[in-house]
């Protein structure tokens, strides 16, 4: 009994996602190349931005921070995905879940921040253009940079703390394809009632106020676009707001019916899809979305293209 209970402390199964064997295959290399497309597309852009001089300025620092984080959120989950399709045992070891329980918590938190700067970002330049470069100054972006991998950071490190005081002797098998929270919780033999409330506030609250800030940012835009009475201008507004806030509906969709549902309403297999969207899809939509349709991005790529052909 010692040496089983030594074992479920060091070491957890991942179950993984559910299909039939003869999708290991394809699954594995569609799977690797969103993943390689995620890479490529995020670094790419944190290339560009930071190799171009128009690009310093709040609006671009704000999209090459989401871009890293984007290629960090996949990076920690995507790897070893791939690597347990093929595997037989799909095992994880305590501390190498940890490590990828705190890298996850944070990079998803440090996006919801980003976002909500991201937004308030569009309604300066767009509400308060002349007053943009005195509103939205560098210092003031590096600051929200600043606190938003500070917050998300000290969230990982909380949830992380709140972990480690659990025991896990009920069962060390994961049902998940990587190391979250909620799957944690379920298989720990300690009392996690201050887990789920932890989980259900700091969420809730990380939520509900970059949900807010984007949403008000947004419509004070359509509202300030609908004023000037200009078809071209009401088009571009709508056209930003529409590709913003349909990135962050997919995002944050996903997020509140994980992490904000009661535990007794989540069923494991929508878990599991819910985190493959934000953790898979998402980061390699966000590049296409953000920056495929901004003309300056375009015409810095296609004026680099033509440079080296």
């Amino acid at each position: 009994m010692g040496r089983e209970n030594a074992t479920l402390w060091t070491e957890f199964v991942l179950t993984g996602l559910t299909y039939q064997p003869q999708w290991k295959i394809p699954l594995f290399l569609l799977f690797l190349m969103i993943y390689i497309i995620t890479i490529v597309g995020n670094l790419g852009l944190i290339t560009l931005i930071w190799n171009d001089p128009q690009f310093h300025i709040p609006m671009y620092l704000f999209l090459g921070s989401l871009a890293l984080v984007d290629a960090w959120l996949s990076s920690t989950v995507t790897p070893k995905m791939l690597a347990n399709i093929f595997a037989q045992s799909k095992l994880i070891s305590l501390p190498e879940c940890m490590v990828q329980l705190f890298s996850f918590g944070s990079s998803a938190t440090i996006e919801c921040f980003l976002l909500a700067a991201m937004a308030y970002d569009r309604y300066a330049a767009i509400c308060k253009p002349l007053l943009y470069p005195v509103v939205m100054t560098n210092r003031l972006c590096v600051h929200l940079l600043i606190l938003s991998f500070v917050g998300g950071l000290l969230h990982g490190l909380i949830h992380e703390g709140l972990l480690l005081r659990l025991t896990f002797c009920n069962s060390n098998i994961i049902y998940h394809f990587y190391c979250d929270v909620m799957p944690l919780l379920k298989i720990s033999c300690s009392d996690t009632s201050l887990n789920f409330l932890m989980v259900l506030i700091f969420s809730g609250l990380i939520q509900v106020f970059s949900v807010f800030t984007i949403l008000l940012s947004y419509t004070l835009v359509l509202f300030s676009a609908l004023k000037q009475k200009s078809i071209k201008g009401i088009r571009k507004a709508f056209s930003t707001c529409g590709a913003h806030l349909l990135s962050v509906s997919l995002y944050y969709g996903s997020l509140l019916f994980m992490y904000v549902r009661p535990a007794s309403q989540q069923v494991v297999s929508q878990d599991m899809m819910d985190s493959l969207f934000y953790t898979v899809v998402i980061p390699v939509l966000n590049p296409i979305i953000y920056s495929l349709r901004n003309k300056q991005v375009k015409a810095s790529l296609v004026k680099i293209l033509k440079r080296n052909v």
